[in-house]
């Protein structure tokens, strides 16, 4: 069970050595990883972040080729980490295992659902972690907790051995304090060979998202131009209204166009139409695979959870093939479909972060982008954060 040693990290600690010689020069030698409760691990239950659900299945003969990687690429695995009850979450709670401590805001919560992959790196008690996001779930809890987070594009990493939530949307993700680190698991992960970083044509900013910050938009955004113009020169920064480009660009969202999205003061409409569309198709894919489950067991769920899970075992949507055409035409549109969560240092002592997103397949050149971009990054926030901008 988690404990106060280790900011309520973990759900089960133990010592997993590399499948490889230690006498192999391997790119994840000596450094040690944490796992989210969704990765199958031979002999071990994966308990989906519930104890009825642990209850109620064995123990995995199999190990999830994620971690297998991991394993073959040198790490130690330190054991597996606290997350959202059935993944259905971002907010970082567990009614069951406790909530685990956000180092970088102690009184705020983590993030989830990969919560206790955040915070085990957060917490300096491993090097990375693994954790999977679907409409978030590493990106939030990343930038909650002051490190980064990296979801790769949809498909790149294999799923096998992990307990889906929405197959259309899950992939595998995962966390780290340093870019070097990140770049290093992505490598082994997506099976990349090492390439000299490719200098970017564009960087575009979304000036209609910044507005929406609860803090001066400056303080993100200087940050990243700043770094850019340093490092690539500024002709290379555009500006973009990007609910416009997916409105034009993503027409079967007229049917998820509605007052209720259109009259809310902090949302840019079409993002939110689109999130309701991937809402819809992630409330009927969670339904299909564990309705059954759900509806037989009637799981002791906390609360949040509970009424959310209900509600989609109880759904009745329909038009899903609307949904799907939606997710098509974006990917169409956007081939925007991978992203890292960066920390920008903070503002009145809250963490603050940018998403940087790249088309499918980049994954690779996005990784080399953030270790390029990180050193100039940190000096900016420095100087950010002295001008108390």
């Amino acid at each position: 069970m988690a404990g106060e040693s280790d900011y309520g990290a973990f759900t089960e600690k133990f010592i997993i050595q590399p499948s490889s010689s230690p006498d192999q020069e391997l790119p994840l030698k000596g450094l040690t990883f944490a796992v989210k409760d969704i990765l199958d691990m031979e002999g071990y239950v994966t308990g989906f972040g519930n104890p009825d659900w642990a209850r109620t299945h064995s123990a995995a003969t199999t190990t999830a080729p994620a971690v297998l990687a991991m394993l073959s690429g040198g790490a130690t695995c330190m054991g597996r980490t606290v997350m959202d009850e059935m993944a259905y979450s971002i907010n970082g709670e567990n009614k069951h295992y406790g909530t685990p401590k956000n180092i970088c805001s102690p009184d705020r919560l983590p993030g989830g659902s990969s919560s206790g992959s955040a915070v085990a790196v957060a917490g300096m008690l491993v090097d990375f972690s693994l954790g999977t996001d679907t409409g978030g779930s590493v990106r939030v809890p990343a930038s909650y907790c002051g490190i980064l987070g990296f979801r790769p594009c949809h498909g790149v990493v294999s799923t096998t051995g992990v307990i889906p939530l929405a197959q259309s949307l899950d992939t595998v993700g995962w966390f780290a304090r340093d870019a070097d680190i990140l770049n290093r698991v992505g490598r082994v992960l997506l099976q990349l060979p090492e390439v000299e970083p490719v200098k970017p044509t564009h960087i575009t900013i979304a000036e209609d998202c910044f507005p929406l910050l609860s803090i001066p938009s400056h303080r993100v955004t200087s940050v990243l131009v700043k770094s850019v113009e340093k490092l690539f020169g500024g002709h290379i920064v555009k500006y973009a209204c990007l609910g416009d480009y997916v409105k034009d660009n993503v027409p079967t969202l007229k049917h998820f166009k509605g007052d209720r999205l259109e009259n809310q003061e902090y949302n840019v409409a079409p993002l939110a139409a689109l999130s309701s569309a991937y809402r819809r198709l992630e409330r009927s894919e969670f339904k299909n695979n564990h309705g059954e489950w759900v509806n037989t067991i009637k799981p002791d769920l906390g609360p949040g959870i509970s009424e959310r899970v209900w509600a989609a075992v109880r759904s009745t949507d329909e038009n899903l093939d609307v949904c799907h055409s939606v997710k098509t035409e974006l990917h169409a549109a956007l081939t925007a479909l991978l992203g890292v969560s960066i920390p920008l240092g903070t503002y009145d002592n809250l963490p603050v972060s940018v998403s940087l997103l790249a088309k499918h397949g980049s994954d690779g050149f996005l990784l080399n982008l953030v270790e390029t971009l990180y050193g100039t990054l940190r000096e900016q926030i420095d100087i950010a954060q002295e001008l108390s901008y």
